[in-house]
């Protein structure tokens, strides 16, 4: 099944995401650009009521970039640091980093209004409601915590709309520029499998039964404790669900757990265990193993080189209404119409997939919207995070993304093997994310050169 959602696992590289942290709220959108030579600016003051004189610092093309923008943007960026128990750098260095952002920033916003990228108010109404989401509050109280920190309402919206256009730049003229051939696969699969000759670069999850035989236990109460063990052997060799065999007949603290050790390196395991486990593949039992605590049972439910994929992933099935926007039908009216699809959704006046057939402008239509099992990073962002958010069964609010509006329901979830071409992807995947910040990187050294930026020195 093909459709257009169909992205690369980093297909918004640079993510749209809001964190409230002591009453602040932070927007982070941007990568770490390369430091730039800056002349000094002066520190954020602290002493309450007390406003620093504004004055320009910075011209780029012909945008401002005052005092004011970048002591604003330095409070929150300590804020946030602080927040997270992090160290602040000097006052000097955190300025110069907070004015090289804001440049680059504004290099790129001038970049996106050169080429005609523009982000209507309902994507931006969009992220807005995203923020409330995520953060768990209505609208008053957004507003609210905004005004804390000294941030109107509109000039929130302005920040949104700004990251949003970074966003759509970036998904533009980035990512088409990033591939990862075959042979890149495969020499890094290669290497990562030399380096898992090492026990510290393998990674391992075992479940554990053990029948515990006590220092003192006499020869009858071993015999029948080896019985016992046997028995929970052959039951676990007959296909009997593991963590419900650790749970009744084993000794260990994890049994709870149904016997699961973690997912952990290999130098970290017993080596009783990793000598029983060495040559088995995942889902294999070892042959009952005695040590000094008892007979040990073990299964294998992961087994991995450290830079390799899991095994196991969760994937997550569901299907779509896609909407085209055009002159013609744009995008408040496509949030219209699937805003009454939800509502005859929601009250058994029309069925998810008949709508699908008849209304979605997407390959998938034909399959009633259905696009299958998904691994995690194989859509768009925005759509995976409404995925993600969503119950089984939930319909989404309209979701605007870069193909259209969609509406989104959440079919089925599970964690499912993955197979050898699945797990190459995922490392395509990886490989791809890795080289689009080395691609952003030239990518945005190479904006900042073409713009003219005139630095300022503070007024004597």
């Amino acid at each position: 099944m093909t459709s257009r959602l169909l992205a690369p696992a980093t297909a918004c590289f640079i993510a749209l995401t809001f964190t409230f942290a002591a009453g602040q709220t932070q927007a982070q959108a941007l990568k770490p650009s390369n430091s730039l030579t800056l002349p000094q600016l002066p520190s954020p003051k602290t002493t309450p009521g007390v406003r620093q004189a504004d004055f320009i610092v910075a011209i780029v093309n012909t945008d401002p970039i005052t005092n004011t923008q970048v002591q604003m943007e330095v409070r929150r960026t300590l804020q946030q640091l602080a927040s997270q128990g992090q160290s602040a750098p000097n006052a000097r260095e955190i300025t110069a980093q907070v004015l090289d952002r804001l440049i680059m920033e504004q290099v790129q916003l001038n970049q996106a209004s050169e080429t005609g990228i523009k982000v209507e108010a309902t994507s931006i109404d969009q992220a807005v409601q995203t923020v409330m989401r995520q953060n768990k509050v209505d609208l008053p109280e957004l507003k609210s915590r905004l005004a804390k920190d000294g941030i109107e309402f509109t000039q929130f919206r302005n920040q949104l709309r700004d990251q949003l256009t970074l966003t759509r730049l970036r998904e533009r003229d980035v990512e088409p520029r990033v591939k990862i051939s075959d042979p890149e696969v495969d020499q890094y699969i290669k290497e990562q499998q030399d380096i898992s000759s090492n026990p510290a670069n393998v990674q391992l999850n075992l479940a554990h039964i053990l029948i515990a035989v006590p220092e003192a236990a006499t020869s009858a109460e071993q015999v029948s404790l080896q019985a016992k063990a046997q028995a929970a052997m052959t039951r676990a060799r007959a296909g009997e669900d593991f963590a419900t065999l650790a749970r009744e007949f084993s000794s260990a603290p994890d049994r709870a757990n149904g016997g699961q050790l973690g997912l952990r390196t290999a130098d970290r395991y017993p080596p009783l265990f990793l000598e029983a486990t060495h040559n088995l593949s995942v889902g294999a039992l070892s042959g009952l193993i005695r040590s000094g605590a008892g007979w040990h049972i073990l299964k294998v439910l992961e087994k991995r080189a450290a830079g390799l994929p899991p095994a196991f992933v969760a994937q997550n099935r569901s299907r779509h209404i896609l909407l085209s926007l055009s002159p013609q039908f744009g995008e408040a009216a496509a949030v219209e119409k699937l805003n009454d699809f939800k509502k005859r959704i929601q009250t058994g006046q029309s069925d998810f997939a008949t709508l699908a057939r008849e209304n979605s402008q997407d390959g998938s239509a034909a399959q009633g919207g259905d696009l299958g099992w998904a691994n995690p990073g194989q859509f768009v962002s925005e759509f995976e995070t409404a995925i993600q958010s969503l119950a089984v069964g939930e319909v989404s609010a309209p979701l605007i993304s870069r193909f259209g509006v969609h509406l989104i329901q959440l079919m089925e979830r599970r964690n499912a093997p993955l197979g050898e071409r699945e797990q190459r992807e995922m490392v395509r995947g990886m490989l791809r994310e890795k080289k689009l910040d080395e691609t952003y990187t030239s990518w945005a050294r190479d904006l900042r050169a073409r713009a003219y930026v005139e630095l300022r020195d503070p007024p004597q």
